[in-house]
């Protein structure tokens, strides 16, 4: 009885009656066009006598090379031709099988993991988002994951993060000095996002984003823990946000070598978030994102080293946290695309001293449109009269929620100062009303507030410029 014997992946073994072929070094998946492998032959007899062995490197999808081979087995091995030949045919089909069951093995290992949601899940989820106070509700979950205060900021990403579901999606970015967990806010709020739902890059090249496959990226969360470390596709990115694809063309040799050019695209919408400690030479960036200023203050400091002291000695309900990420990632798995549409939109105005108004003003009507989207379960499905388009509409209640939580953000979009120096200064004018002085010194501050000199020094020259100091 024939039988190929897989035990081995670099040496696969195929008996008959009368021969032997060991298959050296296994079988490459990557060309299926031919079947190239390197054979050991050998002759079966019942005496022990050392018998010649053939070793020959074939693709046995080569008719000539196959029946070279036959006549070469005949003279060196004695074995018929006919016996040969039908051997090597069956081997081929044995092959060809294998083959054929590596290669759906493999391209059902690579495809991206998704969760099906039981019956029990998805009713929990979709009871938790017709909650009453949902936000409010979704933000204690959150403290309950692991996110220890930016209480503002981590239920603003979780909202900016939900957004890479719908047709327009808001993007992040985090600001803050170095080691007061920025990358840690960005990664604890990313676990409550379905490990399907986002792409985590810490270095990419510049032409990597090109050659994702089209629809690869679509409706997806890029998170970039350090955006100076991905310096060279934030073009591509920031194409990626505007215009929802991007396409590149390059210079492809055919079969044949005839040279010809192919347009390489990948489709959007997606979601991305970043984070650096310098927020002016990322400006194109920023201009097309929501800035998020991490919590600097002594009382955060507090809040997070308690939290490490109680991790260190085991005081912690991990289970508690485990739940919390699970229902916050159903909840993600629950929510259908639907379209949205804010029927008061013509009546919201934004401050006029806002920088860069329609470009902040978009955010600021996408952002309502969020927060609409995730409550998607707590509103009426509409169609429209005309295209019986479905859609869900905006209510009073969630602008006056987009507005409490995007107050600081327009803020920080209408000062003059980035957000580093804006915490200096607020923190050199309560020392100066505290000790009721106007007058100070480099040193005086330095010792003080703990700033580098370097900062100190940077933080200076913009608030003279701005005239908000000036040398006595």
């Amino acid at each position: 009885m024939n039988n190929l014997d897989t035990q081995n992946p670099n040496n696969y073994i195929y008996k008959t009656k009368a021969i032997e072929l060991d298959i050296l070094g296994g079988l490459q998946l990557s060309k299926l066009e031919s079947l190239r492998v390197t054979l050991s032959i050998e002759k079966l007899t019942k005496t022990k006598a050392v018998l010649n062995i053939l070793r020959q490197s074939i693709d046995l999808y080569n008719d000539n090379q196959v029946e070279k081979l036959v006549r070469k087995c005949a003279e060196r091995l004695e074995i018929g031709t006919s016996v040969i030949r039908k051997t090597l045919q069956e081997l081929t089909k044995e092959l060809e099988n294998y083959r054929f069951l590596l290669t759906s093995k493999q391209a059902e290992l690579q495809k991206p993991f998704s969760k099906t949601l039981t019956a029990k899940e998805e009713k929990e989820a979709i009871q938790f988002l017709q909650s009453n106070n949902l936000l409010e509700k979704t933000n204690e979950l959150i403290g309950k994951s692991g996110v220890i205060g930016e209480v503002d900021n981590r239920i603003l990403m979780y909202l900016i993060f939900t957004s890479r579901k719908t047709k327009n999606p808001l993007h992040c970015i985090s600001l803050g000095s170095s080691g007061v967990g920025k990358t840690h806010l960005q990664s604890k709020v990313a676990e409550l996002i379905p490990e399907e739902d986002k792409v985590e890059i810490t270095v990419l090249s510049a032409n990597a984003f090109y050659y994702f496959n089209r629809t690869e990226l679509q409706h997806k969360l890029i998170l970039i823990e350090d955006l100076d470390g991905a310096e060279s596709v934030l073009y591509p990115l920031r194409e990626l946000q505007s215009k929802k694809r991007i396409t590149k063309t390059v210079v492809h040799k055919d079969r044949k070598g005839n040279t010809k050019t192919i347009h390489l695209t990948v489709e959007g919408p997606v979601s991305v978030a970043g984070c650096t400690t310098q927020e002016s030479i990322y400006e194109d960036n920023s201009n097309r994102s929501f800035l998020l200023y991490i919590d600097e203050s002594e009382e955060q400091d507090q809040k997070i080293m308690q939290y490490q002291r109680f991790l260190s000695a085991g005081k912690l309900n991990e289970q508690e946290q485990i739940e919390a990420k699970d229902i916050l990632q159903n909840v993600q798995r629950v929510l259908k695309p639907i379209k949205v549409i804010n029927p008061y939109a013509e009546y919201l105005e934004l401050p006029q001293s806002v920088f860069k108004p329609r470009r902040t003003n978009s955010h600021y009507l996408q952002f309502i449109e969020a927060i609409t989207f995730y409550k998607q379960q707590q509103r009426e499905n509409q169609y429209h009269k005309e295209t019986g388009e479905e859609y869900i509409e905006t209510t009073i209640e969630d602008i006056q929620e987009a507005n409490e939580l995007i107050k600081d953000v327009l803020l920080h979009k209408s000062d003059l100062l980035n957000g580093a120096c804006r915490y200096f200064f607020e923190c050199l004018k309560a020392y100066l009303k505290k000790e009721n002085q106007n007058l100070f010194t480099n040193v005086e501050i330095r010792r003080i507030l703990r700033v580098n000199p370097s900062n100190q020094k940077r933080y200076m020259q913009q608030l003279q410029l701005a005239n908000l100091v000036q040398k006595a």
